[in-house]
């Protein structure tokens, strides 16, 4: 059977509302995300990968453009228009176009953004995306489980938990993690999801 669904990694997708502008990450977008690693230095603490020095960002941004190379992720720099300035990033990835799934992740913020209902609008494009243009039938989401901020941020756009996976991944301090997995399917989109996210949008 042909699947079919619009989405090409060549392609500069540019998703934006009221709050927020989110366009595909790029080399240079080094200098704007180079403060967080020097000043907000916790937003990384639940990180697979060690990003303590700017050299370290700027081999976090190229693989993530890598990724996007070779078909298997799609990044997006987050843009706020309240406070004028890239606060952040997150992607597509491990994207089957054959299986019509993704996961969605490697999402962070700036801290002067936490609360503020910018999640809630970059999720709401994201899976408006996912769903609507790229006819996905899943989203997965998955996080460090001792990540709690994370966890519950995505129960409250409607996530259901599905389990976690125990001594999944090994962290940048030698230890492993337990991943808990989280989705959202196109059903749970279009009966609740969509309309929940509508409703938290300030």
């Amino acid at each position: 059977m042909l699947v079919k669904h619009n989405f090409d990694f060549n392609e500069e997708y540019n998703l934006e509302d009221e709050r927020v502008i989110l366009r595909p990450l790029s080399i240079l977008d080094i200098n704007s995300l180079a403060e967080y690693v020097k000043n907000e230095p916790e937003l990384w603490k639940f990180s697979l990968v060690a990003i303590n020095t700017e050299a370290d960002l700027k081999a976090y941004i190229a693989s993530a453009i890598e990724a996007r190379n070779i078909k298997t992720a799609y990044t997006f720099i987050v843009y706020d228009k309240a406070s004028k300035s890239i606060v952040g990033s997150t992607r597509f990835y491990d994207i089957q176009l054959a299986n019509e799934t993704t996961q969605l992740g490697y999402t962070w913020y700036s801290k002067k953004v936490w609360g503020t209902g910018l999640n809630q609008h970059c999720k709401y494009l994201l899976l408006q995306f996912a769903f609507e243009q790229m006819n996905f039938k899943r989203v997965e989401f998955r996080a460090d489980n001792d990540n709690k901020r994370s966890i519950a941020a995505m129960q409250k756009i409607g996530c259901t938990v599905e389990g976690v996976l125990r001594s999944h991944l090994p962290r940048p301090d030698g230890s492993r993690r337990d991943s808990i997995v989280l989705s959202i399917t196109k059903e749970d989109w279009n009966n609740k999801v969509k309309a929940l996210l509508e409703s938290q949008l300030s």
